[in-house]
């Protein structure tokens, strides 16, 4: 495949090779979220929606659906990066990439080719004005590529409620000093999809 820019990648695959798993698993959630699958729980957290009967007319991501899996009960952003089934999903979506010369051995971080694809994308895609008029794919693709800004842009209630964005710092500063930053932030309750306790 060479250097893997004839390759069709999918929203999380992109925001996989553009800002890591965090950002991958961020853009598993929005899927999931857009398809009804998934919503806000106690702030900071995210647990299955109440449409889980419903069929959907296309399968999620295999990382979506291990996301899905994993919200048996409600979780922070921060603990499913941390699950070992997510860890595990991710993981087998980097094979595919790295097989197309994606992600260089041994470390699997993107290779240059893959950054500048994924900055070409950036240009081709930039961030709209407005979310009005966008489907749920361009949505998620924006979601990918734009990482935090579309977010607040594009799905803002359910981004601040669920933890996957921070909290604007205003009014009381000094408290916030210390608050923990990151490109998708997350807080609220740590619980593993594996039952067991998780933390940030």
């Amino acid at each position: 495949m060479g250097d893997g820019t004839a390759v069709r990648l999918e929203p999380h695959e992109i925001a996989l090779l553009g800002e890591g798993p965090r950002a991958a698993v961020t853009v598993a959630v929005v899927e999931l979220y857009l398809r009804g699958l998934v919503e806000a729980g106690l702030p900071g957290t995210v647990r299955a929606g109440v449409a889980d009967a419903v069929e959907a007319e296309r399968q999620p991501s295999a990382l979506a659906a291990a996301v899905h899996t994993c919200l048996r009960v409600p979780a922070s952003p921060g603990a499913l990066v941390k699950d070992p089934e997510i860890r595990l999903a991710v993981a087998l979506t980097r094979v595919p990439l790295a097989e197309a010369g994606l992600l260089r051995y041994p470390l699997l971080g993107p290779t240059r080719a893959a950054r500048r694809h994924v900055r070409g994308l950036r240009h081709e895609h930039p961030l709209p004005a407005s979310r009005q008029g966008l489907t749920d794919s361009e949505r998620l693709l924006l979601v990918a590529l734009h990482g935090e800004a579309a977010l607040r842009l594009l799905v803002p209630r359910f981004a601040l409620r669920a933890g996957l964005v921070r909290r604007a710092e205003v009014g009381r500063a000094t408290l916030l000093k210390n608050a923990p930053r990151g490109t998708n932030g997350g807080g609220g309750a740590f619980l593993s999809c594996g039952g067991g306790g998780g933390g940030e």
